[in-house]
Order: structure tokens, then C-alpha cells, then sequence
């Protein structure tokens, strides 16, 4: 199976982060599924960095040192697409981070699973999974 990671369990699994939860463990090490990371995530993770201010919530790798990791732990990428961006626009304002709109999108339009622990993006229903 397809599966979509968001940004924070991306980078939780590959710096090996407690607050992955075993779920999203579950879904990464299952070898039948395919892992991918959005181009929304290095983008979100590459303009967090840059805004960090020692701060323990901070990102905490840059986006190129994230896709060398992402690529390393074996994930795909998943580029953003006109028809993502499109339907973008079709998902009701239940969150206003776009990065997480995005994500939500691609899951939708592709579809595919998107595996996240933030309660606002599994708002959208599915695909989404709450882990």
C-alpha cells in the first residue's frame, strides 16, 4: 500500500523521536507499504529551520540533511502536482496551516493513507489516520 507520512512523523521515525507513536511505527516497518514524503514537507521543514530560535519544538534538521535522511530510510517522494494544488481548494477550512492542507490534499487526490498525530489534520477524515 501507498502511505503518505506527515511532516512530524517523517521526522520522528528518522531521528528515532519517542513521540512516534507505535502506530505510525506499524505502518513504516510494514514492508508491504510504500512510505512517501511530500515535497510540502522538506518545503515546511526548510522554511521552519530557517526560522529557528533555539526553541526545543525548533526543527531539527535542514530540508536537504531531511531528504538525504528521507532517501537513506528508504522513502519515496511524492512531488506536488497541479492537480494537488487544485484540490487544495476543494477541502473545507478545518486547518489553516497549508503545508497540512497540502498533505491532506495529496492524500485525498492520490489516494493514499496520510499517517499523522495531529488531531486537526485527521479532522479531514479519510484517508487520514489518526495515530
Amino acid at each position: 500500500m501507498r502511505v503518505l507520512l506527515d511532516t512530524h512523523i517523517a521526522l520522528w521515525a528518522v531521528t528515532n523521536d519517542a513521540r512516534l507513536p507505535k502506530a505510525a511505527r506499524e505502518w513504516i516497518e510494514n514492508g508491504d507499504n510504500i512510505i512517501f514524503i511530500s515535497a510540502a514537507s522538506l518545503w515546511e521543514i526548510a522554511i521552519k529551520f530557517a526560522l529557528r530560535r533555539g526553541r526545543p519544538d525548533d526543527m531539527p534538521i535542514s530540508a536537504a540533511e531531511a531528504r538525504i535522511v528521507f532517501d537513506g530510510s528508504g522513502f519515496a517522494a511524492l512531488p506536488i502536482t497541479a492537480d494537488h494544488a487544485e484540490r487544495v481548494a476543494q477541502l473545507p477550512r478545518l486547518h489553516a496551516d497549508p503545508f497540512d492542507r497540502m498533505l491532506a490534499a495529496q492524500a485525498l487526490q492520490e489516494p493514499m493513507p496520510l499517517i499523522t498525530a495531529d488531531p486537526r489534520v485527521a479532522a479531514y477524515g479519510q484517508p487520514v489516520v489518526l495515530v
